[in-house]
């Protein structure tokens, strides 16, 4: 067995996901951490990861017959997972003056290789904390900012103590995915400072943990970049020394958690070329690199089409390139796998009281987080040219999945919008809006519907990954060329592009333009070969795994990873 003194990568995520039933996830950025832990595992990566427990989770969403999203804390039994231990370790941290004990779970993840990763838990739910104290790793994305704050000093300087007192002594590489874990950097300028027997730290020790330092970017919208008023921050931390080197800490007045990151990282990438670029226009002074983000192949390939990869395609889970060989199965056996796949998915919605649903028919998938710039209503935009193409060209059921922040009130209102074109589509279009979306419904969808969409607002969808999923499973994608699509599209060959690349004057216009693009695509492309062609559909199909899912992988993106920032 792997023990700590050969792991030399730590991978810190406010949020990993790790199985449906354990909800320390909110959506993308920890999905996408837990396939990429899985993925280090295939690959015998010396990996260990960090995180926080999230005793209530995200939250559980419901919906009422108006879509109005009403939420609720989801509290899970830690003691009752076997495959939960606690570990024997204990660090602190302080807060507020006060010292906060934390104790940590362990969660290993298995590869296909045999190997596993380790997932530590962070917890402040002890007995000798307050009970405020207790509550700190609770939720995930929940409370103000001083709450916030707490956490991801639990986060960034407990986890480093926490590696430290576990025997974790060769780590080379701190990866931080995402600005949230990004005070594990002052962590490790106290440790270098303590090495050279100095009470502060200087630009000596900023060099040396800048080596040490990776830093992942997500999204250039603004609710995502972390910002705690200085007063806050001397408060919370005790400390004002750190705001002496204010090129390192202070950015505007403020510390901001992302400029923290660039400033400790010497490397620094977005998650596909599209999302680098923009990085590097808000982010001028900083060298930012892309890497395209990718999915963990064997997590979301349906059970059915699993078995034909087995079948003809071998060695695909231990390397991914090899789905390259898809274009070898035959177009009957493809169809015939998704096939099974959606009829589950239909009979999962009729479980559900969506009743039909049928198998024929052109299925639609959207899933993401309820968010404005998403626009999930973009194919609702004039109902009356939707009417006029199911009309001619043939019927189609929409399947919709996601959940609003609790305080994204525009995001709420967008889930009621769909909610109304339900209704008014009611006698023409199947629509469904699935409530509580999680990882287990996720696979469902997106190896179960026929064409997956996606209408971001360009160019504020940094990769996106569900489309990826999606493609592994032959489902090929109609989406607005923004993010990883922009690199995925092979028009009609690996899915098709709504609008172009460059955009427009305003944001109601490049909507405007957008759903026109979308109706025509659907209209003069998507139906006729779904219903007249279904061989060169199928071959699309074909062409979406070994195009698509063989590249847009975490094999992949690990390699890069590698080669660019772990090993240099």
């Amino acid at each position: 067995m792997t023990v700590a003194s050969d792991r030399s990568i730590a991978y810190f995520s406010m949020e990993i996901a790790l199985e449906s039933s354990i909800p320390t996830y909110s959506g993308g950025l920890g999905v996408l951490a837990g396939d990429t832990i899985r993925a280090a595992a295939d690959m015998k990566f010396p990996m260990v990861a960090v995180t926080l427990l999230h005793r209530k989770g995200y939250f559980s969403q419901t919906l009422d017959s108006v879509g109005t999203q009403h939420e609720a804390p989801t509290p899970w039994p830690v003691d009752e997972y076997l495959n939960l231990k606690e570990v024997s370790a204990r660090v602190s941290v302080s807060l507020d003056g006060r010292t906060v004990a934390l104790r940590a779970w362990q969660y290993d993840v298995k590869g296909a290789t045999g190997h596993w990763v380790p997932v530590y838990l962070l917890d402040t739910g002890l007995d000798v904390n307050s009970e405020w104290d207790r509550r700190i790793t609770d939720s995930l994305y929940g409370g103000d900012k001083h709450y916030r704050l707490c956490q991801e000093v639990v986060l960034g300087c407990g986890g480093i103590r926490l590696l430290r007192s576990l025997g974790y002594d060769r780590l080379g590489r701190f990866h931080m995915n995402e600005g949230h874990s990004s005070l594990l950097a002052l962590e490790l300028l106290d440790e270098e400072a303590g090495k050279a027997g100095r009470d502060c730290f200087t630009h000596e020790e900023v060099e040396l943990v800048r080596k040490k330092c990776v830093f992942t970017t997500h999204t250039p919208v603004a609710a995502g970049h972390d910002q705690f008023p200085l007063d806050l921050v001397k408060q919370v931390t005790g400390r004002s020394d750190i705001f002496n080197m204010k090129e390192v800490f202070c950015c505007e007045g403020v510390l901001n958690m992302t400029y923290l990151a660039l400033n400790l990282s010497h490397f620094v990438n977005g998650v596909a070329k599209k999302h680098g670029e923009i990085s590097r226009l808000m982010f001028a002074k900083y060298p930012i690199d892309a890497i395209t983000n990718g999915v963990h192949a064997a997590t979301w390939v349906s059970s059915h089409l699993a078995c034909l990869f087995d079948e003809f395609i071998a060695g695909w889970r231990e390397d991914n390139f090899n789905l390259r060989y898809a274009l070898k199965i035959p177009k009957e056996r493809i169809e015939a796998a998704h096939a099974k796949a959606k009829g589950q998915l239909l009979e999962y919605l009729r479980l559900r009281g969506f009743a039909g649903f049928e198998e024929g028919i052109l299925t639609i998938g959207f899933a993401r987080r309820a968010t404005g710039y998403k626009r999930a209503d973009l194919l609702f935009q004039d109902i009356e040219r939707l009417r006029k193409i199911v009309k001619d060209g043939g019927p189609i059921q929409i399947i919709f999945a996601g959940k609003a922040h609790p305080h994204d009130l525009a995001g709420k209102g967008l889930i009621r919008r769909i909610y109304a074109a339900k209704e008014e589509l009611k006698d023409g279009l199947k629509v469904a809006y699935l409530q509580d979306y999680d990882i287990d419904m996720s696979r469902l969808l997106v190896s179960g519907v026929d064409v997956w969409l996606n209408t971001p607002m360009p160019p504020l969808e940094a990769s996106g990954t569900s489309g990826m999923k999606a493609a592994m499973n032959g489902v090929p994608s109609l989406s607005v060329l923004d993010g990883w699509w922009i690199e995925g599209c092979i028009e009609g060959i690996t899915g098709w592009a709504i609008g172009e690349v460059d955009g427009a004057p305003s944001e109601s216009e490049r909507s405007r333009r957008d759903a026109l693009s979308l109706y025509d695509k659907l209209e003069k492309v998507v139906l006729p070969r779904f219903y007249c062609d279904r061989e060169a559909f199928v071959d699309t199909m074909k062409h979406a795994i070994a195009l698509n899912g063989s590249f847009f992988n975490t094999q992949r993106m690990l390699q890069q990873y590698a080669l660019k920032a772990y090993l240099l």
